[in-house]
C-alpha cells in the first residue's frame, strides 16, 4: 500500500525532476525580460533591458525566436522558483513524517497506561482484527460447483481465485471472500475480496473476471463495474479489477504490482 510518505516521496521525486529541467533550461537565455503591449486590436512585444529605455525595444514578428526565448524564460524562472520553494516544504515534511508516527505514541506508551487510555485512533492491526471478527454470510455454492480450497482452508470458485487468495495468505493480507456488498440501483453482489485499507481505513474490493471472452459474462462484468461507480467506488480508488480469457491467463507479475499500489 502507498501511504502518504511515499507519495510525498513521489512527488519530491517529481520536484526535483522540474528543478533540474527548469535550471538547465535557464543557463543560456536571453537578457532582459519580454513586455506585451496591445494597440489596435494587435499584440505587440517589447525587450526589456537594463540599457533600454523604461518601456523596452520594440520587437517585430521577425524576432520571433527571441519572443520566444523570453517567453519561456520567463516561465521556467517561475516554475523553478516554486518548485524549488514546494521542494523544501515537502523535504521538511518527509524529513518529520512516518505514516504511523499516531499509532507508535499509544504503542510506546507502559503497557499498564494503555489500559487507562482511550485513543484517539485504534491501533492497526487491533482495526483488522476486530474487522475479521464480524460474521457475514457469503454467496452459496451450487451443488456441481467444484470444490477448490485454498491454503488458509476457505472455498472458492475457480483456480485462479485460489491463486489470489494463497497470495494474499503468504503476503500476511486479510481479506473477506465474497463479503456481501449492496450497491444502490443495482443489488447486492459479492466482491471476490474485500480488504481494509490501512490508509484511507475504507474497504478496497478486489473483482476477478474470468471469462471476459464469453460475451453474456463480459457484459455482465461491465454492468456490475458501473454500478461500482455509480456508488461512487472508481476503479483504481476502491476498485481493484483483473480479467481473463481463454488465451489471457492471469499473470501473478500483476498481482504483485496491485497489491504493492493498493494493498
Amino acid at each position: 500500500m502507498i501511504g502518504l510518505r511515499e507519495l510525498l516521496l513521489q512527488e519530491q521525486a517529481r520536484l526535483e525532476t522540474i528543478v533540474r529541467r527548469t535550471e538547465k533550461q535557464l543557463r543560456d537565455v536571453p537578457q532582459g525580460t519580454l513586455r506585451l503591449s496591445k494597440s489596435n486590436g494587435k499584440i505587440q512585444y517589447y525587450h526589456c533591458r537594463p540599457d533600454t529605455r523604461r518601456n523596452g525595444e520594440y520587437l517585430s514578428t521577425k524576432n520571433i525566436e527571441l519572443i520566444q526565448k523570453l517567453a519561456q524564460k520567463s516561465y521556467d524562472e517561475k516554475i523553478f522558483k516554486l518548485a524549488g520553494k514546494r521542494l523544501k516544504q515537502i523535504k521538511k515534511i518527509t524529513n518529520d513524517y512516518a505514516d504511523d508516527e499516531i499509532e507508535k505514541i499509544l504503542l510506546e506508551e507502559h503497557y499498564e497506561k494503555r489500559k487507562l487510555i482511550e485513543p484517539i485512533e485504534m491501533p492497526w492491526e487491533q482495526q483488522v482484527e476486530q474487522w475479521m471478527s464480524k460474521t457475514y454470510t457469503g454467496k452459496e455454492f451450487k451443488n456441481d460447483t467444484p470444490v477448490i480450497l485454498t491454503e488458509r482452508g476457505e472455498r472458492v470458485r475457480s483456480k485462479s481465485e485460489k491463486i489470489l487468495a494463497d497470495y494474499f495468505y503468504h503476503r500476511g493480507i486479510q481479506y473477506k471472500y465474497e463479503h456481501p456488498l449492496y450497491l444502490k440501483g443495482y443489488g447486492t453482489v459479492y466482491p471476490d475480496f474485500t480488504f481494509l485499507s490501512k490508509r484511507t481505513r475504507k474497504e478496497i474490493y478486489w473483482e476477478h473476471d474470468g471469462r471476459m471472452d464469453d460475451p453474456a459474462y463480459a457484459q455482465n462484468a461491465v454492468r456490475k463495474i458501473q454500478a461500482y461507480e455509480d456508488n461512487d467506488i472508481y476503479p483504481g480508488e476502491r476498485l481493484i479489477l483483473t480479467f481473463e480469457t481463454t488465451k489471457t491467463v492471469l499473470d501473478t507479475r500483476l498481482i504483485e504490482k496491485m497489491i504493492c499500489r493498493y494493498l
